[in-house]
């Protein structure tokens, strides 16, 4: 199946956090967007892998993806060798995108900066003929990075007004990870309720920032180019 988008991600509910209210915009316009999770977040504090998977599911029916699949690397070990490289090489490959969102370029958990520096290297070398894979050689036209806990600067953001509570509701759909004042797991530094206020308040931020309610930052990995400069909010 050929994606517009392919988003890669390191754990169960990155994307979601970070980038849904973008997905959403996509596929209304009529995109096909997929997703790849990196690990299934074994080393999660609540939940199981299991649990992730079935709540992975549910997030995915919430967005309309066309794909999702999860390459099970090891949570907090997965590296940047070969195997792990040529794992990622296929799925672009498989998926032939033509714009791939990923990981921040670093972040307070080092999974996300080590799968942001993983995919950008795949994606490069996913364009290589010489790389054999059994499959057709294919490069993305973009590459964007996700913001997430710690700020970055973006260098565009997308307006998610439109999709704020449709975003909220993937989520939620984790239900083993953010606030839920059922649950008799231990405590996190996510499942506050205190987290999701931070969430909303970043997206006002970024949203303010291009004058409307909700926004969702991204950085680029070369300059943006346009064609219409009435296209800009």
């Amino acid at each position: 199946m050929k994606l517009d988008m392919l988003v890669l991600s390191a754990h169960p509910d990155d994307a979601e956090l970070a980038c849904s209210g973008t997905i959403l915009r996509h596929i209304e316009m009529g995109k096909k967007v997929g997703l790849v999770d990196l690990t299934r977040g074994q080393l999660g504090t609540r939940g199981t892998p299991e649990i992730r998977d079935k709540e992975a599911e549910a997030a995915s029916n919430i967005l309309g993806l066309a794909a999702r699949e999860n390459l099970a690397f090891e949570d907090g070990f997965f590296t940047e060798d070969k195997e792990h490289l040529i794992a990622i090489v296929k799925a672009i490959r498989k998926y032939q995108p033509e714009i791939i969102i990923t990981n921040a370029l670093h972040d307070r958990h080092p999974d996300h900066g080590r799968a942001s520096d993983l995919v950008s290297r795949a994606s490069f070398l996913s364009g290589l003929i010489k790389i054999e894979t059994g499959q057709k050689a294919w490069r993305a036209r973009n590459v964007y990075h996700y913001i997430q806990d710690r700020y970055i600067k973006p260098d565009l953001i997308v307006d998610v007004t439109p999709y704020w509570e449709q975003k909220i509701k993937t989520i939620k759909a984790f239900q083993s990870q953010f606030f839920n004042p059922g649950s008799e797991e231990p405590g996190t530094y996510i499942s506050s309720p205190e987290f999701l206020l931070f969430i909303e308040a970043r997206a006002l931020e970024f949203g303010h920032s291009i004058g409307v309610k909700y926004g969702e930052g991204f950085t680029s990995e070369r300059n943006i180019g346009i064609t219409n400069m009435f296209d800009l909010l």
